[in-house]
């Protein structure tokens, strides 16, 4: 029989999973696992010297899958970029059944790259669900025939009132608009289920797996053979899983697989009301709706005083928090007029912490993603407070990184002007505007070459350089055309750079790429601070991530190239889809986004930038939904439409109450972030709340309320500009 140990964020369920799991590694094999890395992380940390195995559950699978085949683990920027070569097929119209069967004016193909990449987000929450290409292709289409066979009164008032101004006319179709669409929805559902099982039968077969692929995979390989199953069953008898509520349809069908319908031997720890994860696939209803026992813990053990009234109201939750608790310590609030006071006023905060004595380790800036909170790193490093992000971080946008890119690509191409103007202008080089416009202009006496360079003709036929594009600035600082404009200092500092890179595509035919890049970055890159400086901790740390991230691609690629890993990194710089940076070391403040603080918890915990738009995250859906009752949803109206949008898609919107849905989920991502903090709460804002129709605004609702224990400083703080000496 499976266990549920449940209970409010603090209360011990973690720690109670863990005795539970430590006492059965006694006795027998045993499986620690988290929907979260991050999760699982903390509980590592807290287990030293337990016999139970820690791996993620996508690793177990991958396990599993391992005895049958070769298999590669892809994140989901590598699985777009494989899935658009599948799809191309689609875009060049070879495939042929659609040239006549159906139209290629469906929703979003206009723009071919949005439509793919909504198509693969579709396809990841398809999976997650556990919905096979032929399942998803017989919905579609009974739910089209459904919808439109009966259609429901879109002249209701309170769908009319529902529904803004601006979007009222999709509501205004007769039969033949209504037809119209339901052949544009046909067609689109046609598509996506070929470019569906397109993605499983190229990337998927051939062993390129995301995780959850792999997870997926292995449940249908598991399900369907008994001898796998009972030798995975006496590597791991029991499994311990925590931050259950995160689990998603396809992870839990996996479990299943192993432990049977009703989870034998299976205990699983969450919250349902902390679940922030059920627009990405998360379903704790299906997860909590397995029979078993259930036990649930109450005691509140870490929120202090003022942090559990808040969380209580935010979420409205009746009843009042133990008396047990500290009611001496406070929740702070503080809106800003500006963006940067913000950042300073959060900064000022995290200097006064570790002048009382906190420990950097021990103070936490939470986001709903990090992936534009550089203006607050800045302001700490600027104060010389050591920091590192972790979380949805995309490296390859980090200025420290493009910087380091800038002078492998003028190793690869000089003729890449973005990368060349980094370099010319870094810290490294650092020549003057004046010097930059003369390298960029073209020579008062312009001479045509009386012989051109052999390898130039090469490589431009080739076609590793376009012999239409402007090559002014390249050729200006290969060749020295401008050298008489510049100074004596910046000429002596181009003939050294051109000497380097002579130097550098010596090195590059002897050299590993991983190795090749120190060299270069040793030759070309300055400190980005003082030496001990937090900024050029800083920059070390962004250094070793983007050269593990090289070593990395160097070893799954035989003989990887310079020219293969640049392209790589451009291609992720542009990606769209998320990206992940958990590497974290002792002696910083951890800034984190929501997903890489689960699972833990910091004696001070500071939220900023938490507003409408940024935490919570405005709703905004994709070009296109899936339901399994109404199958295809499309958001854009295409053809000879009268509308914008689709008459379904504003109808779905009010039926499900899709953004009232995303926005309660959102509440519960702040409050389960709110109740990361042991000691002490810091929530701040800048500029002017909007009216929280849209999107809550969690910051004015704590205003509002007053609550006990509760200190606004808004209008009590002046900026101290004090600089961290620690």
């Amino acid at each position: 029989m499976s266990t549920f140990i449940t209970g409010a964020a603090g209360c011990g369920k973690s720690t109670e999973l863990l005795r539970r799991a430590d006492e059965a590694a006694r006795q027998s094999s045993v499986l620690v696992t988290s929907s979260s890395g991050a999760s699982l992380d903390a509980l590592r940390a807290r287990a030293a010297g337990s016999r139970a195995v820690f791996r993620e559950l996508h690793l177990v699978a991958l396990d599993v899958l391992a005895a049958h085949s070769d298999t590669e683990l892809i994140d989901d920027v590598r699985a777009a970029q494989l899935f658009e070569r599948a799809a191309e097929p689609l875009l060049g119209l070879e495939w042929t059944e659609f040239l006549e069967e159906v139209d290629p004016e469906v929703p979003g193909l206009r723009a071919p790259e949005r439509f793919l990449d909504a198509a693969y987000r579709l396809f990841c929450k398809l999976r997650d669900a556990a919905i096979s290409p032929e399942r998803f292709l017989e919905s579609a289409l009974r739910g089209a025939t459904q919808f439109y066979a009966k259609p429901p009164n879109l002249a209701h008032p309170e769908l009319l009132y529902y529904t803004k101004d601006s979007h009222r006319s999709s509501l205004d179709a007769d039969a033949a608009e209504l037809q119209r669409q339901y052949r544009r929805e046909l067609d689109l559902a046609k598509i996506l289920a070929k470019l569906y099982r397109s993605y499983l039968e190229h990337p998927v077969r051939e062993g390129c797996l995301t995780s959850r692929d792999a997870i997926a995979e292995a449940a249908t390989l598991l399900n369907g053979d008994a001898a796998l199953k009972r030798a995975t069953r006496e590597r791991y008898a029991q499994a311990f899983v925590d931050d259950a509520q995160e689990l998603t349809t396809g992870e839990l069908q996996f479990l299943q697989a192993l432990y049977d319908e009703t989870l034998e031997g299976v205990t699983l720890a969450g919250d349902p009301d902390s679940c922030t994860g059920a627009f990405r696939g998360a379903r704790p209803d299906r997860v909590f709706a397995v029979s078993g026992e259930r036990v649930n813990l109450d005691a509140q053990l870490r929120s202090p005083y003022a942090v559990d009234v808040a969380a209580r109201h935010l979420l409205g939750t009746p009843g009042a928090p133990p008396v047990s608790l500290d009611p001496a310590v406070g929740l702070t609030l503080f809106r800003a007029t500006t963006r940067r006071a913000e950042t300073q006023f959060v900064a000022e905060r995290v200097i006064e912490l570790l002048q009382s004595g906190a420990v950097h380790d021990e103070i936490a800036i939470v986001f709903r993603s990090v992936s534009n909170v550089r203006a607050y790193a800045d302001a700490l490093l600027e104060r010389n407070v050591r920091v590192q992000i972790a979380g949805d971080l995309n490296l390859f946008t980090e200025p420290e990184v493009l910087d380091a890119l800038a002078p492998l690509w003028f190793l690869h191409d000089p003729f890449r002007h973005d990368y060349l103007l980094r370099v010319l202008s870094g810290p490294a080089l650092a020549l003057s505007d004046a010097s930059v416009y003369a390298l960029c202009s073209e020579p008062p006496d312009a001479q045509a070459l009386l012989f051109d360079d052999p390898t130039t003709e090469q490589q431009a036929r080739s076609g590793r350089w376009d012999p239409k594009r402007d090559l002014r600035l390249g050729w200006n600082v290969l060749r020295g055309d401008q050298d008489p404009r510049l100074s004596a200092t910046a000429q002596e500092r181009l003939r050294e750079l051109r000497a380097k890179r002579e130097a550098w595509l010596l090195a590059q035919c002897a050299l590993p790429l991983p190795e090749l890049a120190r060299t270069v970055w040793g030759d070309a890159l300055a400190a980005a601070g003082p030496p001990g400086s937090a900024r050029a901790a800083y920059q070390q740390q962004t250094l070793t991530r983007l050269h593990e991230r090289m070593a990395e691609f160097a070893s799954r690629h035989t003989g990887a190239t310079l020219a293969a890993f640049l392209e790589d990194a451009q291609h992720r710089i542009e990606s769209a889809f998320e990206a992940w940076e958990c590497t974290e070391h002792a002696g910083a403040v951890r800034i984190v986004s929501i997903d890489a603080a689960r699972g833990r918890e910091f004696d001070h915990v500071i939220l900023p930038n938490v507003r409408a738009g940024a935490f919570p995250r405005w709703y905004a859906p994709d070009a296109f939904l899936y339901s399994p009752s109404l199958g295809m949803i499309a958001k854009e109206n295409v053809g000879e439409a009268r509308a914008a949008r689709t008459a379904k898609f504003t109808y779905y919107m009010f039926r499900t109450k899709a953004r009232e849905a995303y926005n309660r989920g959102e509440r519960r991502a702040f409050v389960y972030a709110m109740r990361r903090a042991r000691r002490s709460l810091l929530v701040t804002a800048s500029e002017r709340a909007t009216r929280g129709v849209s999107a809550p605004e969690f910051l004015a609702e704590l205003q509002a309320a007053r609550l006990p224990g509760t200190v606004d400083l808004s209008d009590r703080w002046h900026p101290a500009r004090t600089t961290y000496s620690g």
